[in-house]
């Protein structure tokens, strides 16, 4: 005599399925613990995957800004040594005919307008760590001034001749649609200064220069008239000082926003991406608890027949 099972095969595969997403997600669970991701792919994280990669996406595009911004912060700051060094030289320019004037001695005014000539001229023709010139207006590869003595200023028909740099300013985007202009040109620096040697130069050349002792009434005229001159370009170029400070000052700030977007950014992205261990942990215990139950109810089916049943 057979001995006829009570559980249908309806009911068998209906546990057998139960079974498999059972152990799928036993499965799913201990691979997010064991490479500490939610999914491996986009589609594994269902209606999150758009935020997740738009946050991806901009992250990248603020890490980009980041590296750009800091090239910039690192130039300004540069030139916020030279900057400040060239309007210490058109302030030591002033004090240097001031002095002339006061002691009516001009013998060492020239040498000193030399000196400042050559420190304003090695400035203005600094090149940065590519081997570009940093003041050249977009003109990388070239001198933006372009003599080499004050004599040869002084020959020129005009300051403006003494400049080869172009009019592009050096700029960076530091946000989406937020751009900072940082560049400056040694035309726009130093005409004013340059402009204050020549005279000079050209004075000393000319038929009541010769400035080499005592200071004539010519030559004091000349002075004193210098003296105020001088003291405005010194003035601009500690007006350039400033406003190169403040594109620092804007630019660091930019930094600053940047880091907290970097923070922001990785924020959400680790939330969608990144397996939160505790929460892991706990739905491994409950994947494993109805595997095991799935197993079991799905066992004692299988031994489950008309006899044994009538028993119970």
């Amino acid at each position: 005599m057979s001995v006829t099972r009570v559980a249908t095969a309806a009911q068998t595969q209906y546990y057998l399925t139960q079974i498999q997403h059972a152990g799928n997600a036993l499965d799913k669970t201990q691979a997010q613990i064991a490479s500490g991701k939610n999914a491996t792919t986009y589609a594994g994280f269902g209606d999150k995957a758009q935020m997740l990669t738009a946050s991806i996406a901009a992250n990248a595009r603020n890490a980009a800004y980041t590296n750009a911004t800091k090239l910039a912060v690192t130039q300004t700051d540069l030139q916020d040594s030279q900057l400040t060094a060239l309007a210490k030289l058109a302030a030591d320019l002033r004090k240097a005919i001031s002095d002339t004037v006061a002691n009516s001695d001009a013998s060492a005014l020239m040498s000193q307008a030399e000196s400042i000539f050559e420190q304003a001229a090695s400035i203005l023709n600094s090149k940065d760590s590519n081997g570009d010139y940093i003041y050249s207006g977009g003109k990388t590869d070239v001198p933006p001034l372009t003599v080499n003595s004050l004599s040869d200023l002084a020959a020129l028909p005009s300051v403006a001749n003494a400049f080869a740099n172009g009019t592009d300013k050096k700029s960076v985007q530091v946000a989406d649609g937020v751009t900072v202009s940082y560049g400056v040109t040694a035309s726009d620096a130093a005409t004013g200064l340059m402009q204050a040697l020549s005279d000079l130069a050209s004075f000393n050349a000319g038929p009541t220069g010769n400035f080499g002792g005592t200071v004539t009434g010519p030559q004091n005229a000349y002075l004193s008239a210098a003296i105020a001159s001088t003291s405005t370009v010194a003035t601009n170029l500690n007006n350039v000082v400033a406003q190169n400070g403040f594109v620092y000052n804007r630019l660091t700030d930019s930094q600053d926003q940047q880091a907290s977007m970097n923070t922001l950014y990785k924020s959400f992205i680790s939330d969608i991406q990144d397996t939160n261990m505790a929460d892991a942990a706990t739905q491994l215990s409950l994947n494993q608890t109805q595997l095991q139950a799935a197993l079991s109810v799905t066992a004692q089916l299988n031994q489950l027949t008309l006899l044994n049943f009538l028993q119970k």
